[in-house]
C-alpha cells in the first residue's frame, strides 16, 4: 500500500492526475445540496475584454522596469501537449506546452526559442502547420482534463515564426482538442472543440472556417458536456476524416470521464456533415462507460482507434490461495470472524499497511468486542483518495481497428492492455501508426508502447530517461524508427524506435505548484513540480550546459511524485518538510539522506482525514519544532511530525460525494503576533480563525460560495489585518477575488476588483513594507503599493503566465514568482521596498562594483570582449527626460540621457567615462584604464550619481573599489 512507501515509490502511483473510478462509501463524506448563489462561468466577451484591460495596465505600468529573470530549472521540463515536425527537414520542429507556451527548434531541439511570449497566453492545446505557406495556428487551452489544464482563449495564427500574431476566432471553446488544415488551402482549417472543464457550454464540437478564422461554422455538436477530444483525416483525401467526441463533466470533487454522449463521428466532405458510425452494430463498445478515444486513421478504409473503457471488468474467479488479508477482506466480514483471525495474521496485516504502532492485533479486537471499532473500519482506515485510485477495476486501455471505413471494428487484442492508463486513461488517449507500415502501431499512456503486429501484441519502448506519460508523438515518414515524443517531462527524439533517446530539455518550462526559499549563502530555491517532485537548488545556479561536462545539475531532486508544498526549519536548512500528492509528506534530513514518513494518521474508527492534492504544510514563526498540517481538519504537531492532534474539527463544507477528495483544507497562517493565532482556508469557501490554538473556531468567510479558498495570510505588520483570496477557477469562473480586513476577519473589503479577469492563486504581504502587496493570477503577477486600492502589472521579462506561487528571500530582497508552465522567476525589489508609492523624484543605492583592467579586453584570442555594466533602479514621479550625471568631487565625468516612464526605471551604466571626465580624473592622479576596444572605464574611487529632470533632482554614492 501507498502508506508503507518510501521515496522510491513506483511511477504508477506517483503520476496521479485524477482517477475517473467511483471511490468506495468509505471515501464518500456527506452530500450537501450545492449552494444556489455560485458562480456562473465568466463569459468570453468579459475575458476579452479583460485582457485588453491587461495590455493597457502593462503599458502603464509603474513596475515595468523592474526586471524578471528566469533561474530555471529546466532538466526536469513540463507537459507538453502537441509537435509541428517539418517534413522536409525534421530538425525543425514546434512544441506546444500546456502551459509553458511555444517552443521553435531548428537544430534537432539542443536549443529552442519561444515565439508566443507576446500573444496574451501560453496556455496551449494543440498546433497545426501549413508548411508550404508556414502558417502555423495554436489552439490555446490544453487538451487533457487535468487540475491544471488551464482554459484558453480561442486560435491564434502566425505567418511570419510568432513575430506577429493574429486571432483568428472561437473565444469560448476554452479547451481545443484538434485541428486540421486543408493541404490544399490554409485558410481551411476544421477544430475539434472541447470545451469548458468545469461548466456545461454550447460552444463544443467541430467548427469549420474557410477564410483562416475570420468566419466559423458549427458543424458537429452532441450536448453541452461532449466536445470533440480527436481529428484526424485520411492522408491523401481530407474529404474523409474522423471525429472523436469525448462526454465529460468535472467538478471540484468530481470528474466523469465517461458518458453515452462518447462516441465516434465520420464525415466524407472534410468536415461539412457528420454521421455517427460507433452504432450498436458497429462493434464499438456502447453507453455511459464510453471514455475518451483517439484516432490514427491509414488511408481512406483503414483507421484505428485507442478506447479509455471505463466499464468494469468481469468478474475473475477467486482462488482460495492467498497470500494474507486484504482490507476488502474486512468490509464484509464479522465481529466473530475477526476476532477468530490469527494474532500473526492480523498483525502482519495492520503493520504492511501502515497503520499507528497502537493499533495491534490485542488492542484492535479489544477495540472490536467493546464496539468501539467495526471490522469495516480497518478496510475504510486505509481508503484515502491516493489509495482508491487503483481499488475498482475498469477496462482500461482497448485498441480497435475499421478495414472497412468504419462501418465496423473489431479488438485488436485479446484481454487487457494493462498498466498503460491505470485509472486515468481521460489524460492519455492517443494513438499512432507509422506512415510506412500501417502494422507499427503506438499508444500512449504512463508508458509509450509499441505493436508491430496492427495492436495485437504490445512492448513498452520509452526507457530510463525518458519521462512518463506520453501525450504527442510525431514519426518520420521518411526515416523508419525516428521518432519524436512529448511528455510531462519534456522531448525526447529516437533514431531506433525507442530503443535509445535524447533528452532535449532546454526550455525553462516547468510546472510549480509551490515554492520555498532558506537562509542559505547563496539561499536555495525549492519548488514542488507537476509530476516531477521536488526540487533544490541555489538561486544564482547558472542555467547551461556546464554541468553536462561536470556530471553534476544544480538542482536536485528531493522528493519524487507529483511535488508539493514545501516548509524549511530556519534553524537548519537540511531539515525539510515537504511530499507528494494527498499529504503524502515526510521529515527529510537532507545532509543524511535519512527521511520519515509523517502523515497525520485519523483514530481508527473514526473517518479518515481529507487531504487535498495539494496538502498545505507550514512550520510555526514562533517554535520550529511545532508543524501545522491541513486536512479536513488543522493538524498540529509538537515535535516535528513524529505525532499529531487534531486541534479543530471538520473546518470545510463536510465533503461531497465524489471521486476526488474535497472539503479539504488549501491553506493555514499563523499569525507571527501571536501563537495560536491561526486562519485556515478550505476548497469550498471556508475560511476559520482561533484565537486560543484550537480552542474555539470562528467562521469568518467573506463569501457564501463555494469558491477555493488559494491563501489566507495573517500580516506581519498588524495583528489584526488579514489577508485572502479565493479563487473560481473550478466553476470556470474567472474574477478575481481578493480580500483584506483590519478586525481578524469579522468584516472583509474587497480589494481584487480593480484586477483583470483571472483566478487568483496567491497573495504574499511584503515584510518589509506595510501596504506592499503582491498577487499571482493564472496569466500575471501584480503589485500594490496602496494595500490593494490599485494595483500594476509586473510586466518586465514574464510573459502572461499561470503563478501558484510567490515568496521573498528576506535577506537579498528578492523576489520569487513560481509559475506553473515557465518555472521560475526572479526580480530585486529592494527599491520598491524602499520607496513604494514614492511621489519624489528617487534613485536607489547601488552595490559597489570592483575596477578591472580586463574591462574592455577579451579573455582569450577568441574571446568576446568582456563589456561591464551595473543598473541603476530610478524612480521618476512622472515620465520624461532625465539627466544621469556621473561625478567626482562635484566635476561631471560621464553623462547620459535617459527617457524614463512613471515609476519604477532600471537603467544600465556600462561604468565608461566621457573624455572630459578622463582629464579630469587625470588631474586627480587617478589611474585611468582604456579597454582594448577603446572605451575608458571609471577607475577606483568614491563617485555621485545623480539624476535631473523636471521633477527635481536625486542623487546616491558609487563605490569603485
Amino acid at each position: 500500500m501507498l502508506l508503507n512507501f518510501t521515496l522510491s515509490i513506483p511511477k504508477k502511483h506517483l503520476s496521479m492526475k485524477l482517477t475517473t473510478l467511483l471511490l468506495t462509501a468509505s471515501l464518500a463524506v456527506a452530500t450537501l445540496t450545492m449552494a444556489q448563489n455560485n458562480p456562473p462561468a465568466t463569459s468570453s466577451r468579459d475575458v476579452m475584454s479583460s485582457l485588453e484591460k491587461m495590455e493597457s495596465m502593462r503599458a502603464s505600468s509603474r513596475v515595468a522596469g523592474i526586471h524578471f529573470e528566469n533561474i530555471g530549472p529546466t532538466v526536469m521540463s513540463g507537459r507538453v501537449v502537441d509537435l509541428e515536425v517539418n517534413p522536409q527537414d525534421p530538425t525543425e520542429f514546434y512544441v506546444g506546452y500546456a502551459s509553458g507556451g511555444l517552443w521553435h527548434t531548428t537544430n534537432n531541439g539542443n536549443s529552442f526559442v519561444p515565439i508566443m511570449d507576446n500573444a496574451p497566453t501560453q496556455n496551449v492545446g494543440d498546433l497545426a502547420m501549413h508548411w508550404p505557406s508556414r502558417t502555423l495556428y495554436v489552439g490555446t487551452g490544453e487538451n487533457n482534463s487535468s487540475r491544471s489544464s488551464y482554459a484558453g482563449i480561442g486560435i491564434y495564427k502566425t505567418t511570419d515564426n510568432g513575430a506577429n500574431w493574429e486571432y483568428a476566432g472561437l473565444p469560448d471553446s476554452h479547451h481545443i482538442g484538434r485541428m486540421l488544415i486543408n493541404p490544399a488551402n490554409k485558410d481551411h482549417v476544421i477544430v475539434g472543440v472541447t470545451g469548458h472543464l468545469y461548466s456545461d457550454n454550447a460552444d463544443r464540437g467541430v467548427y469549420v472556417t474557410q477564410d483562416g478564422g475570420k468566419n466559423w461554422s458549427k458543424q458537429l455538436f452532441v450536448n453541452n458536456r461532449s466536445g470533440v477530444i480527436d481529428l484526424a483525416a485520411a492522408p491523401g483525401n481530407f474529404d474523409v476524416m474522423y471525429a472523436a467526441v469525448w462526454e465529460r463533466d468535472r467538478k471540484a470533487w468530481n470528474f466523469t470521464g465517461n458518458g453515452a454522449g462518447t462516441g465516434i463521428y465520420k464525415s466524407m466532405d472534410a468536415g461539412q456533415t457528420w454521421k455517427k458510425i460507433s452504432t450498436a452494430s458497429s462493434g464499438l463498445p456502447q453507453g455511459d462507460g464510453n471514455g475518451r478515444m483517439g484516432l490514427a486513421v491509414v488511408d481512406e478504409n483503414t483507421a484505428y482507434l485507442v478506447h479509455d473503457s471505463q466499464f468494469r471488468r468481469k468478474a475473475e474467479k477467486k482462488t482460495d490461495a492467498k497470500k494474507g488479508l486484504t482490507k476488502d477482506d474486512f468490509k464484509s466480514m464479522s465481529t466473530s470472524q475477526l476476532l477468530a483471525l490469527e494474532d500473526k495474521k492480523l498483525d502482519t496485516y495492520l503493520k504492511q499497511n501502515g497503520f499507528q504502532e497502537k493499533y495491534r492485533a490485542a488492542s484492535v479486537k479489544n477495540l472490536v468486542r467493546s464496539g468501539e471499532v467495526k471490522p469495516a473500519d480497518l478496510a475504510s482506515y486505509l481508503e484515502d483518495a491516493n489509495s482508491l485510485l487503483f481499488d475498482t477495476p475498469v477496462e482500461g486501455a482497448m485498441v480497435f481497428k475499421t478495414t472497412d471505413g468504419g462501418d465496423s471494428w473489431k479488438k485488436t487484442h485479446d484481454g487487457y492492455v494493462d498498466n498503460v492508463f491505470y485509472s486515468y486513461g481521460y489524460y492519455f488517449a492517443q494513438i499512432r501508426t507509422a506512415p510506412y507500415n500501417a502494422d507499427h502501431v503506438y499508444i500512449m499512456g504512463v508508458p509509450i508502447l509499441f505493436s508491430e503486429n496492427g495492436g495485437k501484441d504490445w512492448k513498452a519502448i520509452n526507457k530510463e530517461n525518458v519521462h512518463a506519460d506520453h501525450h504527442a508523438l510525431w514519426i518520420n515518414p521518411n526515416k523508419e524508427g525516428h521518432l519524436i515524443n512529448g511528455n510531462d517531462g519534456g522531448i525526447n527524439v529516437s533514431y531506433d524506435n525507442g530503443d535509445n533517446w535524447f533528452k532535449n530539455n532546454q526550455p525553462a518550462v516547468g510546472q510549480f505548484y509551490a515554492i520555498a526559499v532558506d537562509n542559505e549563502t547563496p539561499y536555495n530555491v525549492y519548488g514542488g513540480l507537476q509530476d516531477n517532485g521536488v526540487w533544490k537548488g541555489a538561486n544564482n545556479a547558472p542555467e547551461n550546459r556546464a554541468w553536462q561536462q561536470q556530471g553534476q545539475y544544480p538542482w536536485k531532486s528531493i522528493m519524487g511524485g507529483d511535488g508539493m508544498q514545501i516548509a524549511i526549519d530556519s534553524r537548519d536548512a537540511n531539515v525539510v518538510y515537504t511530499g507528494y500528492q494527498f499529504g503524502n509528506y515526510y521529515r527529510l534530513h537532507l545532509d543524511t539522506g535519512d527521511s520519515e514518513y509523517i502523515q497525520p494518521k485519523h483514530e481508527l474508527g473514526d473517518t479518515p482525514y481529507r487531504f487535498n492534492w495539494q496538502t498545505p504544510v507550514s512550520l510555526s514563526t514562533h517554535n520550529q519544532d511545532i508543524v501545522y498540517f491541513g486536512a479536513n481538519k488543522l493538524l498540529r504537531s509538537m515535535d516535528q511530525g513524529n505525532t499529531w492532534t487534531a486541534i479543530s474539527g471538520d473546518l470545510t463544507r463536510g465533503g461531497r460525494k465524489g471521486n476526488v477528495a474535497y472539503g479539504t483544507l488549501t491553506t493555514h497562517s499563523e499569525s507571527p503576533f501571536a501563537f495560536g493565532v491561526i486562519y485556515t482556508g478550505s476548497d469550498d469557501g471556508k475560511i476559520y480563525r482561533t484565537d486560543n490554538a484550537g480552542g474555539n473556531w470562528v467562521d469568518v468567510s467573506p463569501r457564501t460560495q463555494e469558491l477555493w479558498v488559494s491563501r489566507v495570510v495573517a500580516s506581519a505588520h498588524d495583528k489584526n489585518t488579514v489577508y485572502a483570496t479565493l479563487n473560481g477557477y473550478r466553476w470556470d469562473d474567472m474574477t478575481p477575488y481578493v480580500f483584506k480586513s483590519t478586525n481578524k476577519g469579522a468584516t472583509w473589503t474587497n480589494i481584487g476588483s480593480s484586477l483583470p479577469q483571472s483566478p487568483v492563486n496567491v497573495i504574499l504581504e511584503d515584510p518589509k513594507r506595510a501596504g506592499l502587496l503582491y498577487v499571482g493570477t493564472d496569466n500575471a503577477t501584480y503589485v500594490s503599493m496602496n494595500d490593494g486600492a490599485s494595483w500594476d502589472l509586473f510586466a518586465g521579462g514574464m510573459p502572461a503566465l499561470a503563478v501558484h506561487d510567490l515568496k521573498i528571500q528576506e535577506r537579498e530582497g528578492h523576489l520569487l514568482v513560481g509559475t506553473h508552465g515557465r518555472s521560475i522567476y526572479r526580480a530585486d525589489i529592494n527599491a520598491l521596498q524602499q520607496y513604494g508609492e514614492s511621489s519624489a523624484l528617487q534613485i536607489a543605492p547601488v552595490a559597489s562594483v570592483r575596477a578591472s583592467n580586463r574591462w574592455g579586453s577579451s579573455f582569450g584570442y577568441f574571446a568576446p570582449t568582456y563589456e561591464p555594466s551595473m543598473d541603476m533602479t530610478i524612480v521618476a514621479p512622472a515620465a520624461g527626460s532625465y539627466k544621469v550625471h556621473v561625478m567626482h568631487e562635484g566635476k561631471v565625468i560621464q553623462e547620459m540621457t535617459q527617457d524614463l516612464t512613471t515609476g519604477y526605471n532600471v537603467v544600465s551604466y556600462d561604468l565608461s567615462i566621457n573624455e572630459k571626465g578622463k582629464r579630469t580624473l587625470e588631474k586627480s592622479d587617478k589611474d585611468v584604464h582604456t579597454g582594448d576596444n577603446g572605451v575608458v572605464y571609471i577607475p577606483s574611487g568614491t563617485y555621485t550619481i545623480r539624476v535631473t529632470g523636471s521633477s527635481g533632482s536625486t542623487e546616491t554614492e558609487l563605490v569603485v573599489k
